[in-house]
């Protein structure tokens, strides 16, 4: 049995200590917007926030967690009904491909944001070490330096 806070909510699941964190996200909570890529944590599209930090989810079991962390998945990024700076961003520049990574891209993005929250391209490269098939690099630069630049993907 764990304890977990998952987007501001105190949750008990019933499941194995060396559980991932993203199937008891998935399968016991019933959040799939984190998405399972490689399982070895090499790929990001299972990225999460614990505690505000980027966390890779698919390789951490979820004994690693108490229930005074905080975490966050994409369905908690914003509050319900808005889009958090880089959703908007990522809209307005039509950032996703196929998508598949997309959650993971911007969970690593909004932590990098909270963290330094004017990046320059060098440190956005260093940060975002996610993975997309697709090959939408330009397009991922672009929405962050978009949203912290306070561009018009923040307004409104």
């Amino acid at each position: 049995m764990a304890k977990l806070n998952v987007n501001g909510r105190t949750i008990d699941v019933a499941v194995e200590d060396d559980t991932p964190l993203l199937w008891v996200l998935r399968e016991q909570i019933g959040l799939t917007g984190t998405k399972y890529g490689c399982g070895v944590a090499a790929c990001g599209a299972c990225t999460v926030h614990v505690d505000g930090v980027a966390v890779r989810s698919c390789a951490t079991p979820v004994s690693a967690f108490t229930e005074a962390q905080k975490i966050v998945t994409i369905e908690g990024l914003a509050p319900a009904g808005t889009q958090h700076p880089l959703q908007k961003a990522w809209v307005e520049l039509d950032v996703p491909q196929c998508g598949f990574c997309q959650s993971g891209m911007l969970m690593a993005a909004a932590a990098l944001l909270a963290q330094t929250p004017k990046p320059t391209e060098d440190q956005i490269r260093a940060e975002i070490t996610n993975i997309c098939r697709c090959g939408t690099y330009n397009r991922v630069l672009a929405g962050i330096k978009r949203a912290a630049e306070g561009g018009p993907a923040t307004s409104g």
